[in-house]
C-alpha cells in the first residue's frame, strides 16, 4: 500500500482505530530516538525545573517528538 492510500484511507477510520494508529506510530517514533547525554541531561534539567504552566498530555507529547526530530 502507497502512503498515498494510506492517507486516503485515513478519514475512514475510527476515532478508537485512529487513536491506535496514533500510538503505534508514536512508539515507532520512541523506538528510533537514541538516547544521547545531550538528551538526557536536557530530560534531567527539565525534570529539576518547576512547572510554571499545566500542559496537557497531548501538548506534552507533541514538543517531546517536535524536540526529538530536530536532535
Amino acid at each position: 500500500m502507497s502512503m498515498s492510500e494510506i492517507l486516503d484511507e485515513l478519514p475512514k477510520l475510527s476515532v478508537e482505530e485512529r487513536h491506535l494508529l496514533f500510538q503505534r506510530l508514536n512508539e515507532l517514533e520512541m523506538g528510533e530516538m537514541e538516547e544521547t547525554p545531550e538528551k538526557l541531561a536536557a530530560i534531567d534539567e527539565a525534570r529539576a525545573e518547576p512547572s510554571t504552566t499545566d500542559v496537557s498530555a497531548e501538548e506534552l507529547s507533541r514538543d517531546v517528538m517536535r524536540w526529538a526530530r530536530t536532535k
